[in-house]
């Protein structure tokens, strides 16, 4: 018989009416196989049949497997696979004889086997099915032979089954160490990017570890310039303070002074109110000068100099205390010398009303003297006697009266130049002990 073409083999099987035994055949290796079928690969038609019971897949799904055969490409291939798998081997290339089985077909193998692997593959199977002269056999032995044949079908088709799974098996195992190689690949670049990164983080670290010291040390050098700054407004703010203070002393001093010095010119002169203006009196041309006590061409050696000095308004008297105090009484204690210097200047104080100032070196251990009213005893810290009776001086508004007790000649120029008087300690010495 000739081989019909592709598209006319289709034509001639759906023309030719399958043997109901092929045709069980063929249900029955669908039913197998789709029993074995991944869910996900399972046609959409055959999804119910599958649930089945394994023994009832072929016969309660007999018209869905059969349509599925016939119509579903896929699935016809897959159960094609696994039969040829089932011959033990793979599918031959050759083409099928009219008279021989269909490639892949074992020579040996039961005439309805072959029929299913030629119907399958779209070989002619017709001739295949010829009747053949049974011999004489056993009622049972023919019972025997048929169980044989059908579980040697079905050992086939799970071999068939096993074959393909084998086969499935490898090429996703084929596949999986590709992607294997693949994640091994990208894992390699992942650690070599990670390296990278962590060798830009550690620089970024360092980079950002120096900029954290840099602005450490920059705020603390920002918080030292802040307390410096505040520092020096609070000294400022304090000096200024001290400044107004001292001009205001100074200004409201002056002012006293003039207050007082008029008020006791009008009292010693008993002024009467003024009437007449110098211009409307002319004095005698015969007029004798008069002749009034004042310090004009005295010696500053002189002690009544000095009460007369001491009587004026505002007057202050700033006494280098060891200097007077050794001069009068060199042969007694420190302690002893400014007991008596400033007892002495206490009982001047009250008889002239004057301002007095004692001012002593400080020295370690020595005894504070107790205070006196009238006298003002300071003791110095870090500077002279010296020092500080120059600072006291400066200190005062110009135009007061201010009286220097010492002998040491350098204070008694830098004094004189700030329009103070100076008085030698022997003429002050002197003034107390007539007192």
């Amino acid at each position: 018989m000739a081989e019909p073409q592709d598209g006319a083999q289709d034509e001639v099987q759906d023309a030719a009416e399958v043997p109901a035994d092929l045709r069980a055949a063929l249900v029955r290796l669908a039913a197998d196989v789709l029993g074995e079928t991944d869910p996900a690969q399972t046609p959409a038609a055959l999804r119910a049949v599958r649930r089945f019971a394994p023994r009832r897949r072929a016969t309660a799904g007999a018209l869905p497997l059969w349509t599925a055969l016939q119509e579903d490409e896929g699935f016809r291939a897959r159960v094609t696979r696994v039969w040829l798998l089932a011959q033990d081997g793979a599918p031959a290339a050759a083409e099928p004889d009219a008279a021989g089985p269909p490639p892949g077909a074992s020579p040996d193998a039961p005439a309805l086997d072959r029929a299913v692997g030629a119907w399958l593959q779209g070989h002619p199977w017709q001739d295949l099915l010829r009747p053949e002269a049974p011999a004489p056999r056993q009622d049972a032995d023919a019972r025997r032979d048929e169980a044989a044949a059908r579980e040697a079908a079905r050992l086939r088709v799970a071999l068939g089954v096993a074959r393909e799974g084998e086969r499935a098996a490898r090429e996703e195992l084929a596949a999986l160490q590709r992607e294997l190689r693949r994640l091994r690949s990208d894992a390699d670049r992942a650690r070599g990017d990670a390296r990278a990164l962590a060798a830009a983080a550690a620089e970024d670290a360092r980079r950002a570890a120096a900029d954290h010291a840099a602005a450490t040390a920059e705020r603390a050098a920002a918080a030292a310039d802040l307390r410096a700054a505040t520092a020096e407004r609070a000294v400022a703010r304090d000096t200024a303070r001290t400044g107004r203070r001292l001009a205001e002393t100074r200004a409201r001093l002056l002012l006293d002074t003039l207050i007082d010095a008029a008020g006791g010119l009008r009292a010693e002169l008993a002024l009467p109110p003024v009437v007449d203006l110098p211009a409307d009196l002319a004095a005698p041309a015969d007029a004798a000068p008069t002749d009034r006590p004042t310090s004009r061409g005295r010696s500053v050696d002189d002690p009544a100099l000095l009460d007369d000095l001491l009587r004026l308004p505002r007057a202050h008297l700033l006494v280098d205390g060891y200097n007077v105090s050794k001069t009068g009484w060199p042969g007694t204690t420190l302690a002893d010398q400014r007991r008596l210097v400033v007892d002495g200047m206490a009982a001047l104080a009250a008889q002239t009303g004057a301002e007095i100032t004692c001012c002593f070196d400080g020295q370690p251990g020595h005894r504070a003297v107790a205070a006196v009213r009238g006298v003002r005893v300071l003791f110095t810290s870090g500077e002279t006697a010296d020092d500080l009776l120059r600072r006291l001086v400066a200190a005062e508004p110009p135009g007061r009266v201010l009286v220097v007790a010492t002998s040491d000649r350098e204070i008694v120029r830098d004094v004189e130049a700030h329009g103070a008087w100076a008085v030698p300690a022997v003429t002050v010495v002197e003034r107390l002990r007539r007192r």
